[in-house]
């Protein structure tokens, strides 16, 4: 047995019998889990020996591979990664840390995450009414302005998943020389939550939060990095993050065919079990096919990235295929069970909900197919000019 596969069975079995129960707990509430769950799953994570899973106890991280073995058998359930501490935002943050922070910023902001003691945000998406970044990060508004040896950083952000419960942030804001991030910590006077927005999904603790950054004095040593080095920085933490993203989801798509199997070999009408009738069984087996195929493009890409290339190309076409596939799934696994599967009874119609957000978050479907298509030109002036 493989490590990553060692690792992925001890943490399907933590999740399918230890983390399953509580997804009726009714701290599981419209802005995701509170922070008291959390803390209660991570700590019988920590009991199991399955917390924070994906890095080693030296500090070094599994190979991506690998990873989508061990995140797929957290995301059997939408609690699983929040309990072995491998969810966004903080599994992408915990990413870039190790990769770019310093020792003293990996002590300081690091650590607390990789015991999962706290939890993270990250602070780049701006609000649409403003006319700031969304899709397109060179439209940041978002200011960072030197001042001896702090920086002053003013502006609005949106979306900004777990920002209210986060003990770590990571702000990204434009200076003279470019986009520029700044970790600091939370709660603070100058980062005020306007509101907490209203989603289709509900896995993430803290939900999608509006904030206004008010004149918030960053110690110059709390840079990430240089100035400018924003958008270089978060070209580290892009591919692996969308493809985390795929693994995660591909685990709760799992779990939520393995749900409507049942109710489809139990179910029964016009005489026979619900499977047996094509209209069903046929769908059930289109669901066999998307997993699969969601699967090796996933390992593709991680095969990818493994290489030390940057994967940009390959993790937007594995983020389009793998959330439309799962699309699919999580729709079918809803019609198959008829008026159950809209129901809270079973995790279906959440997985429904949740996957449905994905084809938008870490990039639109879209806005990844204009980028491919972008390369497809570039490729062909290449070769024919």
């Amino acid at each position: 047995m493989t490590r990553g596969t060692e690792i992925a069975t001890k943490v399907a079995a933590f999740v399918r019998e230890t983390v399953a129960p509580y997804e009726r707990d009714p701290r599981c509430g419209t802005h995701g889990p509170s922070d008291a769950l959390v803390q209660e799953l991570r700590g019988l994570a920590r009991a199991a020996g399955v917390l924070t899973p994906h890095i080693l106890p030296d500090g070094s991280h599994l190979t991506h591979r690998e990873t989508a073995q061990v995140l797929r058998a957290a995301g059997l359930s939408p609690l699983g990664p929040l309990a072995v501490n491998v969810m966004a935002p903080d599994e992408g943050n915990m990413y870039l840390l190790g990769k770019a922070a310093s020792p003293e910023q990996k002590a300081r902001f690091l650590d607390p995450l990789v015991s999962g003691k706290a939890r993270s945000a990250f602070f780049m998406t701006e609000p649409a009414a403003d006319g700031g970044a969304g899709s397109d990060p060179s439209m940041m508004l978002t200011t960072a302005v030197a001042d001896g040896n702090h920086w002053v950083v003013n502006g609005r952000k949106a979306f900004i998943t777990g920002a209210e419960g986060a003990r770590v942030g990571i702000v990204m804001a434009k200076a003279e020389e470019g986009a520029t991030m700044f970790l600091v910590d939370l709660p603070d006077t100058a980062i005020r939550i306007e509101r907490v927005l209203d989603t289709i999904d509900s896995s993430m603790p803290g939900g999608h939060a509006v904030v206004q950054i008010t004149d918030l004095r960053i110690p110059a040593d709390q840079m990430l990095g240089n100035p400018g080095e924003g958008f270089k920085l978060a070209q580290i933490r892009l591919a692996p993050a969308r493809l985390t993203h795929c693994m995660r989801w591909l685990g709760s798509c799992q779990r939520a065919h393995e749900i409507a199997t049942d109710y489809a070999n139990r179910r029964h009408a016009f005489g026979k079990p619900l499977i047996d009738h094509e209209g069903v069984g046929f769908m059930l087996a289109e669901n066999l096919i998307d997993l699969k195929q969601a699967e090796l493009m996933i390992d593709w890409c991680a095969d990818v990235l493994d290489t030390g290339a940057l994967g940009t190309a390959e993790s937007s076409m594995a983020k389009v295929a793998v959330s439309e596939a799962l699309m699919r799934i999580a729709d079918r696994c809803v019609q198959v069970m008829g008026g159950t599967g809209v129901t809270g009874d079973t995790i279906v119609e959440q997985v429904f909900r949740e996957v449905r957000a994905f084809r938008i978050y870490d990039g639109p479907t879209e806005v990844h197919k204009w980028s491919l298509a972008k390369k497809v030109k570039r490729d062909w002036r290449t070769t024919n000019l």
